[in-house]
């Protein structure tokens, strides 16, 4: 073991951007400007981690002095959590609990790989910094008080009040987290139910749900209209989200393999889904239209590829597409946003076509139904969704339909073909 262990200088630990291993079970985690020391090791067939505090507060020479004694713990036959949640006392316990910068570090870093996206990841750590850090971040987390809480939720309560609830959860789970890591009591002062819910009032008073901007349904054919004379990889791409009433992020992921074109069928992941379930979304005649122009590009796993090497279009490209044609929050032409397509398409299903209510609903990849209704309802309705999608595309193409553009008048895209130039960013169809 001496030979493995103190590989590391102070010089490496104060400089370190990744988790790294001194040996022994010692590792340095860092997370910003946050840096935890923890002992790692396993016990009854689990792998544990304990935190030996966060440095510059506790030196590397330091946190080799605690991991030795935790493996001399190991050594007994004794769990070092175990042993400190049993002999830690109140007056010592400062000395290992870390900041709450350092354990919302601690925790981020744990699940991070349980989010969806590397985004959710980086939507935790910006609304953290903003705005718990600058109340809690150098605060001991077993100092964390009910004040602290609503010192900082307060002023945004009433006017962000979407962002606090989230700020608010946030905190609630690092909090949670601390008291399992034997950091704070178990007594949670951001806990909502029982607790804050006392103290503030309820989201639902004080937020006005703000719908996203949507087109009319009776606007979307001629809309199309305009789109298909656009010759970007965008346009293409905000096409097939209005013809799937997908979601933006669904449309942009979209990746070759997840397409089946014989069977006209494209499967999205549930790793890519909101509601973290599979979801297969059946190409209408105008859909195919789309995906059968496109390029593809060898080695680029990306249905609508961006200027990035392997890597999608980014997620303003839609956006881009509808400001250019003057919509967007403040457009001159109207707000619709492209998520609003897929108000304009559910306006559509309930108005128009004569489908049941769950059928519109499935098609949009919402959950429905009870607890009871959902364990019975197994099938996705895929045979009805591919008629109504069918539909859909048929209903837009006929009320795109002008007397200046009877051209229009087809069912799906006109005719256009779309070529590779040197660079993903040029890719053009027309």
């Amino acid at each position: 073991m001496a030979r493995n262990i103190h590989r590391l200088t102070d010089r490496q630990v104060k400089n370190a951007t990744q988790p790294i291993g001194d040996g022994g079970n010692l590792w340095l985690y860092p997370e910003g400007q946050a840096r935890l020391w923890v002992f790692r090791y396993s016990s009854a067939g689990k792998q544990r981690e304990m935190g030996l505090g966060g440095y510059p507060a506790v030196t590397l020479a330091e946190a080799r002095q605690r991991a030795a004694e935790a493996r001399e713990l190991r050594r007994q036959g004794i769990d070092p959590l175990e042993h400190r949640a049993q002999a830690l006392a109140p007056e010592t316990a400062p000395e290992v609990v870390p900041t709450f910068t350092q354990a919302a570090a601690a925790f981020i870093r744990l699940n991070r790989h349980g989010w969806n996206n590397r985004k959710h990841a980086r939507q935790w750590t910006a609304t953290l910094k903003t705005y718990a850090r600058p109340i809690l971040g150098n605060r001991p987390v077993d100092k964390v008080t009910t004040e602290h809480i609503l010192t900082l939720l307060k002023p945004i309560w009433t006017t962000k009040t979407e962002t606090a609830k989230r700020v608010q959860g946030r905190i609630e789970n690092i909090l949670d987290f601390a008291a399992a890591r034997q950091w704070r009591d178990p007594a949670n002062p951001a806990r909502w139910r029982g607790h804050l819910d006392k103290l503030l009032p309820k989201p639902t008073k004080v937020k006005t749900v703000r719908q996203q901007p949507a087109l009319p349904y009776q606007d979307v054919g001629a809309f199309l209209v305009e789109l298909r004379r656009l010759t970007s990889v965008s346009a293409r791409a905000l096409e097939l989200l209005i013809l799937t009433a997908c979601r933006t992020g669904e449309v942009l992921g979209a990746q070759w393999t997840e397409i089946d074109l014989p069977a006209r069928v494209w499967t999205i992941p549930a790793a890519r889904m909101k509601g973290n379930r599979e979801h297969r979304v059946p190409f209408s005649d105008a859909a195919m239209a789309v995906i059968e122009t496109l390029p593809r590009i060898v080695n680029h796993p990306y249905v609508f590829p961006g200027a990035k090497h392997g890597q999608p279009l980014s997620n303003m490209a839609l956006l881009q597409v509808m400001r250019g044609l003057g919509y967007g929050i403040g457009g001159t032409r109207g707000d619709a946003v492209p998520h609003g397509f897929r108000s304009s398409f559910r306006d559509w299903a309930g108005e128009v076509s004569s489908f049941p209510n769950h059928v519109c609903e499935m098609a949009l990849a919402h959950v429905i139904g009870n607890k009871a209704e959902k364990a019975y309802r197994r099938g996705d309705l895929f045979d009805k969704r591919r008629a109504m999608m069918q539909q859909w595309a048929d209903w837009c193409a006929a009320s795109g339909v002008t007397d200046a553009e009877p051209e229009a008048s087809a069912v799906g895209a006109p005719e256009r073909s779309c070529t590779p130039v040197s660079t993903a960013s040029s890719i053009r169809c027309q």
